[in-house]
């Protein structure tokens, strides 16, 4: 399951695929709204992989 920590890594490392203005959303371009959506999704990733892991360290 650590393999999802690298998601957030890949999908803000590659500049190139969110360097655009359009689509924006709530007048945010798309530049600004995607960085700030893998905030919540990092959380959730990060939450999933250490759950994962102390159910493995329990049994």
């Amino acid at each position: 399951m650590a393999f999802l920590l690298l998601l957030p890594f890949i999908g803000l490392l590659w500049i190139p695929f969110y360097n655009q203005a359009e689509p924006s959303w709530l007048g945010f371009p798309f530049f600004y709204w995607y960085q700030l959506a893998w905030v919540p999704i990092s959380s959730l990733i990060t939450f999933i992989v250490w759950r994962s892991g102390k159910r493995s360290d329990d049994a």
